[in-house]
């Protein structure tokens, strides 16, 4: 449905890249699929060229690229040293914007950051929390929105050899402290609010509960978004950003944390996925200059929450001197088209979105390139889930060979995608055209044996530098093995069931686990049972994510009711807004069903996984032995209610 132009194949980042690897290695790599292959088997060769690519400022002796081993246990440069934030100011002396920051209409007025007033605003925060005692491995945390002033808190924290993390103001505060509350955070950034679908929601009240429930918390910063008056013993963004500082960052280890992200919770407590500095660097200009083509006349808009990995993959747009923006608002409001009207008013030339919002948009019959001035527009990019064939016609139908359709497949267990796009090879609906450079992806059977053309579990066979250096808490690695390495050992098992064609493309079918997956955002069941499940009418729920082939999703709960209570409007209606105030929006289910009974295994996990698989049109025999399940009955429920909605 897309191929590229003999001059944006010449112009491509990653051409050039090819062009010069051939020479400095002298090897033979004549297309993508051949550096592909290289970048594979000569991982130690490729990952110093990408430091040498780029120039990464990286400090003392490279001579050892990789040391240890097996997975999880290698170690990426270990007598070198860096820092994320000196990357990003290599581009700060030069004039043009870095940031820019837009809140819905009736919010905020728009706001840029230059690269002058980017640097000096890291350095004026960086000194604030240097004299609050930061210091290098303390944490800093975020409950913001997507604006300026938390990238400029990540950067500043991460120059001090601090380490980050955040969740968006939409998580509950249980939910919030659930995840940044194990870090035992010494500064919390939070704002007073936030705006979306036209309006206003102060979480003011909310950050004093976080600040309760977090005891290690000593200073509170507070940003501006809704003109609010600031909570008691706090600070002021503005007190704190105004200093003329040149900011100093710290040369830390290739390993050490930069910023930890959290997995989506399924079987308890959010893991928390701690990623180093050196891994993420590289990574990034990797995917950021070949495979999404940025660089320094670009605008990159990718629509995020800071609860997402996609959010940390936006900023990396600042690596490579991209100007990013940073949006605090609903993706259709005021109108269904307004990611759209934005990518216009702005001239983004990469914009990002979800398999969700290209839908939306199809369904509502909205027309960007014919109602918009979207002629600086190259790259939509799309994630979070399986994006569906017509999607990509669509976009081909608006746009023709103007715009590439990139769709990729990555996770925050990597903060980044094992598979996208280059801007060198065409693109197929329904398939992802490439398999990333570094990426050493294959399909495994049952068995642990490759298979091309049919349906296995995704797996990465090497290491890659921006695998987690850990998980928190986790100091012996055995959790990291286990949710990682359990069922090949030496190898990564990412928990997706994929094709890959002997094109080397990519198909991706959906969570071979019970993660949820909605509008790109994973999630867990266990957030969703902590709150239900304490409801006096319910004794038990059950919730699964159903991705089906035409790329549609479906989220439906079921719950078990106690004696006596009937699952009428009112209740549904509860239940919906129990999940969407203790939890989040996102949350909160498509449908919710009354069942007899919930399945489980024989030690009392509840079977998500064959639940799920049911309601896509599996047979009971192939989703699960039923001499392991507790109550039998219970699954044959599910059969019997998917052939009643069939019917």
């Amino acid at each position: 449905m897309w191929r590229p132009q003999h001059d944006r194949i010449e112009s491509a980042n990653v051409e050039a890249f090819r062009r010069w690897v051939q020479e400095r290695e002298g090897i033979r790599a004549s297309d993508y699929h051949a550096l592909h292959s290289w970048s594979i088997t000569s991982i130690e060769a490729f990952w110093k060229s990408i430091a040498d690519y780029f120039g990464v400022d990286l400090h003392g002796d490279t001579k050892t690229v990789l040391a240890g081993g097996p997975m999880p246990n290698y170690h990426w440069f270990p007598d070198a040293e860096l820092n994320y934030v000196d990357q990003i100011l290599k581009h700060s002396d030069r004039d043009g914007v870095a940031v820019i920051d837009i809140a819905e209409p009736g919010g905020r007025p728009t706001a840029s950051l230059t690269w002058r007033q980017l640097r000096r605003q890291i350095g004026s925060v960086a000194k604030a929390l240097r004299s609050r005692g930061v210091r290098p491995g303390d944490r800093v945390a975020g409950y913001v929105p997507n604006v300026s002033q938390a990238v400029v808190a990540f950067l500043a924290t991460a120059s001090l050899g601090a380490i980050w993390s955040s969740c968006g103001q939409d998580y509950s505060p249980s939910a919030a402290v659930d995840r940044l509350g194990q870090l035992q955070p010494v500064v919390l950034f939070a704002a007073d609010g936030y705006r979306y679908n036209g309006r206003a929601h102060d979480r003011r009240e909310a950050v004093e509960e976080i600040r309760t429930a977090v005891p290690s918390i000593r200073h509170t910063i507070m940003v501006p978004r809704l003109g609010l008056d600031p909570i008691p013993n706090s600070t002021p963004w503005a007190e704190i950003s105004g200093d003329d500082t040149d900011p100093e960052p710290v040369p830390v280890p290739f390993e050490h944390p930069l910023w930890v992200l959290y997995s989506s919770g399924t079987t308890g407590r959010p893991k928390g996925l701690v990623h180093g500095h050196g891994g993420v660097v590289l990574e990034h200009l990797k995917q950021m200059s070949f495979h999404l083509n940025l660089g320094n006349d670009d605008t990159y808009f990718w629509y995020t929450s800071p609860s997402w990995m996609v959010w940390n993959f936006q900023i990396a747009g600042l690596l490579t001197g991209s100007t990013i923006v940073c949006y605090d608002g609903s993706p259709s409001f005021p109108r269904s088209d307004a990611l759209w009207e934005l990518a216009a008013r702005h001239n983004v030339t990469v914009l990002g979105t979800s398999p969700a919002y290209l839908g939306a948009s199809e369904a509502a019959g909205d027309a960007p390139a014919a109602s918009h001035d979207l002629s600086s527009l190259t790259v939509v990019g799309s994630t979070g889930s399986v994006l569906a064939p017509h999607s990509y016609w669509w976009v081909a139908d608006q746009f023709g060979e103007q715009v590439q359709v990139v769709s990729v497949t990555g996770g925050t267990d990597v903060v980044s995608a094992f598979a996208g796009a280059v801007p060198t090879e065409p693109v197929r609906a329904g398939e992802i055209p490439v398999l990333s450079l570094g990426a050493a992806m294959e399909a495994w059977d049952s068995s642990g044996s490759p298979v091309v053309g049919s349906v296995g579990e995704m797996v990465i066979t090497r290491p890659l530098p921006s695998m987690p250096v850990s998980l928190w808490g986790d100091a012996e690695k055995s959790l990291y093995a286990d949710t990682y390495l359990s069922v090949f050992p030496d190898v990564w098992r990412h928990g997706d069931f994929i094709t890959i064609t002997d094109r080397q493309s990519l198909v991706v079918h959906g969570r071979s686990d019970s993660t949820l997956n909605r509008n790109g955002v994973r999630m867990g069941s266990a957030d969703i049972y902590r709150a239900v499940e304490r409801m006096p009418e319910v004794s038990e729920v059950l919730v699964v994510g159903v991705e089906y082939e035409d790329g549609s999703y479906w989220m439906p709960l079921f719950v078990v009711l106690r004696d006596d209570h009937e699952l009428d409007e009112e209740l549904q209606k509860r239940i919906k807004l129990l999940i969407r105030d203790e939890v989040s929006v996102r949350h909160v289910p498509d449908e919710v069903v009354a069942v007899p009974s919930i399945p489980h295994t024989r030690t009392g996990k509840k079977l998500e996984i064959p639940v799920k698989r049911l309601l896509q049109g599996s047979l009971l025999h192939d989703v699960v032995d039923m001499g392991a399940v507790d109550d039998a009955r219970a699954m044959r429920w599910f059969a019997d209610f998917l052939e009643k909605r069939r019917g």
